[in-house]
């Protein structure tokens, strides 16, 4: 892994993070809980399990770990917690079309910060891909005669814009392990949501789910994903992190036999064969 290039390196971390973080709709389905109860149990049980991979490898060094995050890390894994707050809201307030379909700009909002803030150049292929993954998820999860509410749609987009800002900080710390931003987005989530969440409301089904949810989905996904943007620029992190929009639904399908349409299919395998393309051109690319 160590003598792979730095972009292979980052494609492997990414995609290995997203196929781990996959079935994540399919166990929030079968936790079955509110919002606010699933967001709490969601937060704290990551930052329980990101605290454990952290212990097991640190040790004595654990503080330290996330004392190396500095004020970066802290607001980066705000961020997180923030956005993953306003996803669930969304999903609860407007269509899951428009959520998926906003969710999908966040690509072209890393890009653009990065080039502001990192001066990053954007590569064409880059720009190309962005435009066809979101036609793909336009295809995908577009439902004609459904609209969603505004504070919904306002939800996803600031969810999307929260993340690529989360993704551009990991970046901007390339050289620090940026995974504690994990644990301290989980903790963040589970204060903020304790007030208005019922977590003895679950049932003991829902206390399993969560568990494998928490403890292991979340935690190895979004470790995986933290530590892309040591090796990727974020706009490419972020556009890897669209292959949940195609997986998810499958997850569902296989398990619930709800089955995605073909609609779902046929957008699913626009936005694979764009990333797939995306990630050949740029392993072929020179230095």
């Amino acid at each position: 892994m160590n003598q792979l290039p730095a972009h292979t390196k980052g494609l492997i971390v990414s995609i290995a993070g997203i196929i781990v973080l996959s079935p994540d709709s399919l166990l929030v389905r079968l936790i079955s809980a509110d919002p606010w109860t699933l967001l709490f149990w969601r937060g704290l049980l990551m930052a329980i399990g990101v605290g454990l991979g952290l212990f097991i490898n640190y040790r004595r060094r654990l503080l330290q770990a996330f004392l190396d995050i500095g004020r970066t890390g802290l607001l980066a894994g705000a961020l997180m917690g923030i956005g993953t707050t306003l996803f669930v809201q969304a999903l609860d307030r407007t269509t899951v079309a428009n959520v998926f379909i906003i969710i999908g700009i966040g690509p072209l909002f890393a890009a653009l910060l990065g080039r502001i803030f990192l001066k990053e150049a954007v590569y064409l292929r880059t720009w190309l891909a962005i435009g066809g993954a979101l036609v793909g998820i336009w295809i995908a999860v577009a439902n004609d005669g459904q609209s969603g509410r505004l504070v919904g749609d306002l939800c996803a987009a600031v969810a999307a814009l929260c993340h690529a800002c989360y993704l551009i900080l990991l970046r901007s710390a390339q050289d620090v392990d940026m995974t504690p931003t994990v644990a301290v987005g989980g903790l963040f989530v589970a204060v903020a949501v304790w007030a208005p969440a019922a977590p003895l409301s679950l049932t003991s089904t829902g206390v399993a789910y969560s568990l494998l949810l928490g403890l292991v989905v979340l935690p190895v996904s979004l470790a995986l994903i933290a530590i892309g943007p040591r090796y990727l620029p974020a706009p490419e992190v972020n556009l890897v992190m669209l292959l949940e929009i195609v997986l998810g639904p499958y997850w569902v399908w296989l398990v619930l036999d709800e089955e995605p349409g073909i609609r779902a299919i046929v957008g699913g395998a626009i936005v694979l064969a764009v990333l797939a393309l995306h990630s050949a051109a740029a392993l072929r690319a020179k230095p």
